[in-house]
């Protein structure tokens, strides 16, 4: 248990350390490559074993899908891509939709993150800042790591003695196929 964390500490220190607007493409991949052990330590210890860290754990990995989703069917010219960002879109906007309908009655006084944390934002920012030329791989790879991390979140989840088990079960088939569509691409790229 203290070596996720204190890698989960390492991790973070490198982020912030790499936290500069427009990074270079070089710091922003090393940043991208620490932010996915980051992500699986926390779903791993927290968002899978109490209610109160999937909710925002959920919540902020869904908004981080949909604006990565935007910003790949923005800028890819690729189309296997963009059929799995639209994909991605629809399947996290719907589970979205779905948990935020379950709290008013598992949930009533959780507290739903409206924004990005540090970490996703600092991922988009730097799909934002990608070259042309390095957008999709970047892209690709952000997405391996984040549906692990929601692979993680809500097997975990889904065994807790919670009303949202159910919803973190009913997710788990389509980052499945989300994982391995984004897996079929980057071994073809």
């Amino acid at each position: 248990m203290i070596r996720p964390l204190l890698a989960g500490a390492a991790c973070l220190a490198l982020l912030a350390a790499c936290n500069q607007e427009r990074s270079p493409e070089p710091v922003d991949k090393a940043q991208d490559m620490a932010a996915g052990p980051v992500g699986q330590t926390s779903a791993a210890t927290m968002g899978a074993n109490m209610q109160s860290a999937y909710i925002p754990g959920a919540t902020v990995g869904d908004m981080y899908e949909i604006a990565a989703a935007d910003i790949a069917l923005e800028r890819s010219q690729n189309a296997r891509i963009r059929e799995l960002a639209t994909m991605i879109k629809t399947d996290h906007t719907a589970a979205s939709n779905a948990l935020k309908a379950l709290l008013p009655q598992a949930a009533p006084d959780a507290t739903v993150p409206t924004d990005l944390d540090e970490r996703r934002q600092g991922l988009i920012d730097n799909l934002k800042s990608a070259s042309a030329e390095n957008f999709d791989a970047t892209w690709i790879d952000q997405q391996i790591a984040a549906h692990n991390e929601a692979l993680t979140l809500h097997r975990g989840f889904s065994n807790e003695d919670s009303p949202l088990a159910p919803h973190a079960r009913s997710v788990v088939p389509k980052i499945e196929a989300h994982l391995r569509a984004a897996e079929q691409i980057k071994a073809s790229m």
